[in-house]
């Protein structure tokens, strides 16, 4: 099976979601990946084997990363199968292990992802049963090596599945509420807040506390995959379980602890035990405190130098009179946050944030699963904005 040189460096693909590309990439920098390129919903690397687990354990933003194999142009649906019939696929599986095949299409050659798995998996059982006369088995849950097929326009790439599951299912989240926030959606708008663990955080409609969890993970420079049960990379034959180790008690060495407030309500009695039961989940309720409380009726709940974040029901999550709701946000913003970075994500352009009645100081394109979201930033200030300005 794969087998990737220990002190090689080699090209590999980290995917995230669309808007946090620029976010990744400082992250593969931070921790030390070399000839970093931004792509779209993806970020270009190098590294060596060990780099790759250092990135799998260590990156928040990342859903996956791939270690190409074989690029093509391809013309018609003919192409892919003769293509991929001429790998040699022997280097990374053998005829009696299990495989899957995930694959993405932005083409007009195909326009079904599954019907590209269906075709690539065909060629890689045939090469088999030709050269070997015995073919690998198909295992979706638990491979034993997983393919990637990405198609954009006529350009085919070929690569490795090292992650295997998502990279954004952490673990910890055993309690959801209606459509959650992904995890690494979730800490891709920690992370585009500024926010480091040098401030006090807080979430006023915390939901299940996702975004609470991610933010204390990154307070206390804990790695976002260290409770995982398992990556792909752990089938090949090549892996390393002693380096992996090693750079796992490396990243658990660097964990430090925040001694500023973490802070999440939520007004719905449920969602305050859910939030509870996955921040324990976490091992991280030393640092979170999680109440019952009505955003539009509290104070801000600490004071200082404070980045409130929140994820308010929008969609078909919410159940209210859309602008009222929003004009309430921009009020209680006003009158119990002052001196505050205020972050708010949502996808009700119209009559969400135009009703929020705040200036934007930023406002960044992102995705929350297939909806296209805005992440909004409002500088709250005490009396007037240029007083504050010559205060400072």
């Amino acid at each position: 099976m794969y087998f990737c040189p220990m002190n090689e460096n080699y090209d590999m693909l980290a995917k995230c979601l669309y808007g946090f590309e620029p976010v990744l990439a400082r992250e593969l920098r931070n921790l030390g990946a070399q000839n970093v390129k931004e792509g779209v919903r993806n970020v270009q690397f190098k590294g060596d084997k060990g780099f790759m687990y250092k990135a799998s354990l260590a990156l928040r933003t990342a859903i996956r990363i791939l270690v190409p194999i074989e690029t093509f142009i391809i013309r018609n649906e003919d192409d892919l199968y003769q293509h991929l019939s001429r790998i040699s696929w022997e280097k990374y599986l053998d005829e009696n292990a299990t495989l899957a095949i995930h694959s993405s299409v932005h083409s007009d050659i195909f326009t079904n992802s599954h019907y590209v798995s269906l075709r690539s998996k065909d060629a890689i059982v045939d090469y088999f049963r030709k050269k070997y006369q015995k073919r690998p088995s198909i295992d979706l849950k638990h491979p034993d090596v997983q393919f990637d097929i990405h198609i954009q326009k006529n350009t085919c790439t070929v690569s490795l599945d090292s992650s295997g599951e998502s990279l954004h299912k952490r673990g910890y989240r055993s309690d959801t509420n209606i459509a959650p926030i992904n995890e690494g959606l979730a800490a891709g708008l920690v992370l585009m807040t500024g926010y480091d663990g040098t401030q006090h955080f807080v979430d006023p409609m915390c939901g299940s506390g996702t975004i609470l969890i991610e933010a204390a993970m990154i307070a206390n420079n804990i790695p976002s995959n260290i409770n995982r049960s398992e990556f792909a990379f752990e089938k090949w034959n090549d892996f390393e379980e002693d380096l992996f180790k090693l750079i796992h008690d490396s990243l658990l060495k660097k964990i430090r602890n925040t001694d500023k407030k973490i802070v999440g309500f939520d007004k719905a009695p449920s969602a305050v035990r859910k939030a509870q039961n996955n921040v324990e989940n976490a091992s991280l309720e030393e640092f979170i405190k999680i109440e019952r409380k009505n955003f539009f009726e509290e104070p801000s709940p600490v004071e200082g130098n404070v980045i409130v974040l929140f994820n308010p029901p929008y969609g078909e999550r919410l159940e209210v009179n859309v602008p009222v709701f929003y004009r309430q946000i921009g009020d209680t913003l006003k009158q119990n946050y002052p001196d505050t970075s205020a972050w708010l994500i949502t996808s009700d352009f119209q009559d969400g944030l135009k009703n929020v009645g705040l200036r934007t100081s930023r406002k960044i394109k992102v995705f929350n699963g297939k909806l296209e979201c805005k992440f909004v930033k409002y500088e709250m200030y005490s009396g007037s904005r240029k007083a504050s300005k010559q205060s400072r």
